[in-house]
């Protein structure tokens, strides 16, 4: 049996999970892949577990092995061993896996909003995970439900829980997945990078309460996270994947303290690093005043408008060309509504300037022309971009829309041009989404917005789905793209790290107001308010 070159790890007697000599294959185009071989460990119980490695090393597939979730045909395991409180799941038959899965293992995936129903309530899928393994009542049930998003940061659960996933931010969406997750209190879970879309309190309490969890029920964590953060907070031991093999393990203050593996130094090198540019003019290019997005709450029989959810509350900031603005809060805080009101995504009052021009009084004429000056970024670069296109064609759309006659020889050298900018080989132009890593999804993202060459960008969250090798790929590449093109950037992050790394300006908002803004330095060194301070030693600590 082959292992990692570099193992530290010691056999557990009689552990909850035993993992031997895994292999996964999928079959493509006729041919056989291997996405995992020679993957073993061990995990005992009320221990954490950190499966650490970049984008496509095989840790989900690794995880998703566990349960059988794997989209088989097209995924096959070799032969291989998983054994789960003596029970060897590889042997074991559909019925009973249904047993096991969201009951005695749970599972947080990576991304909420795929994994949760968009037709029905927070309500009626939580309750449903409890009244499927458990025997208690819909009052019950709910009760408990509402107990649940209130112990994992849900601010006034008694409403949220009638929201749809769509009407939740996507902090607050994995929130709820953690509640799913937890409902029965499993004996392992397995979290998928369960803190990705979270803002740094939140992920800290978050962190918190598995840890307390796991001294109440003795529950076994398999953590998988690019986050090496919360990798040194959370694991007691951890493996190292790449290229879908463990190359290292060992314990957390091993892995940390004395790496042995080439490529465990490199990932724990890689932090979002840069200086980003200072002004060449005093020109402002955005500019807002006075900015205010309030959703109405509404109830009873008529329907009738009882109050306001404050989104954006009177806001009101500038944003020197050249420059960057990050944007830090808490999930909910308003971040993204923000960004979207000034480009126009969002009905807003107030006003919105992007070189002059208000987005929100303009005509839809005008405003159709202002498309091509403002682009975004998504969070999501898989969501963000259709599967059912090739990425030459994504990259183009907007070239197409904006300028209707150019021929397509020129359209393929632009697309081809701007690959090459973001660092992608153009001869995969033909090729489709899903065949891309997260990283470069991401770039194929910024490509699609760079094509038209606008002014100002809003970058919403664009590094924060990615490992930390990529993310700092990512930086690099953006503020290169800043310097040669002198791009403004509304920055949208929940990690601080990255903020720093990119800014000029910062501004922190909480509850849909800004409650401090300056210079990154004075922000970083010298916060003026209790809030500030603490995303910061939530940030930092550790």
């Amino acid at each position: 049996m082959s292992g990692p070159k570099f193992d530290r790890a010691t056999t557990r007697i009689n552990p909850l999970l035993s993992v031997n000599d895994l292999h996964v294959g999928f079959r493509q185009d006729g041919k056989i892949v291997d996405a995992v071989s020679h993957v073993r460990f061990d995990l005992g119980r009320g221990e954490t577990l950190g499966l650490v490695g970049e984008s496509g090393s095989g840790k989900s597939v690794t995880a998703l092995s566990i349960l059988q979730l794997l989209p088989y045909p097209t995924a096959f395991h070799r032969a291989s061993d998983i054994v789960f409180d003596d029970e060897n799941l590889s042997l074991s038959t559909p019925q009973r896996l249904q047993q096991i899965r969201g009951n005695e293992i749970s599972m947080i995936f990576q991304e909420p909003m795929s994994s949760l129903n968009p037709l029905h309530s927070i309500d009626k899928q939580l309750t449903e995970v409890i009244q499927l393994h458990r025997n208690v009542s819909t009052i019950a049930a709910r009760h408990e439900v509402q107990q649940l998003l209130a112990r994992v940061g849900i601010d006034n659960p008694q409403e949220r829980i009638k929201a749809l996933p769509h009407e939740l931010s996507g902090g607050q969406r994995q929130r709820v997945m953690i509640a799913m997750a937890l409902a029965n209190r499993p004996k392992l879970l397995i979290a998928d990078e369960p803190s990705t879309a979270l803002d740094v309190t939140i992920q800290k309490q978050i962190l918190d309460l598995l840890r307390e969890l796991q001294k109440e029920t003795n529950m076994a964590i398999l953590l998988i996270t690019h986050d090496l953060g919360v990798v040194r907070k959370m694991a007691d031991r951890v493996c190292i994947m790449h290229d879908g093999k463990i190359v290292e393990s060992g314990t957390r203050q091993q892995i940390f303290e004395d790496p042995q593996a080439q490529y465990t130094k490199k990932l724990l090198a890689a932090e979002p690093t840069g200086t980003p540019p200072a002004p060449k003019t005093g020109e402002t290019l955005v500019e807002a005043n006075n900015l205010k997005v309030w959703f109405s709450v509404k109830g009873g029989l008529l329907r009738r408008t009882y109050g306001h959810i404050k989104a954006v509350d009177d806001i009101s900031l500038n944003i020197v060309r050249g420059t960057t603005l990050g944007v830090v809060g808490e999930s909910g805080s308003g971040k993204t509504t923000l960004g979207r009101a000034i480009l126009g995504l969002q009905k807003a009052n107030g006003k919105a300037l992007v070189d002059g021009t208000n987005i929100i009084s303009a005509g839809s004429a005008k405003r159709r022309a202002m498309r091509r000056h403002m682009q975004i970024v998504f969070q999501d670069p898989y969501g963000a971009l259709s599967p059912r296109l090739p990425v030459g064609e994504i990259i183009s759309e907007g070239l197409r829309l904006h300028e209707p006659g150019l021929p397509a020889s020129q359209i393929e050298e632009r697309v081809a041009d701007m690959m090459e900018e973001v660092e992608l080989d153009p001869t995969f132009s033909t090729r489709y989404p899903h065949e891309f890593s997260g990283g470069q999804r991401q770039r194929i993202s910024i490509a699609r917005a760079l094509i038209l060459q606008p002014e100002f960008l809003v970058l919403d969250e664009p590094t924060s789905a990615l490992d930390r090798l990529v993310q700092a790929q990512i930086i690099d590449l953006l503020l290169k793209l800043q310097q040669d093109k002198n791009l403004t950037y509304l920055f949208i992050s929940h990690d601080l790290k990255v903020i720093r790394a990119v800014s000029y300006e910062v501004m922190v908002m909480q509850y849909g107001r800004c409650v401090e803004r300056g210079p990154v330095e004075q922000i970083f060194t010298a916060p003026k308010t209790d809030y500030t301070r603490n995303l910061l030693e939530a940030a930092l600590d550790g």
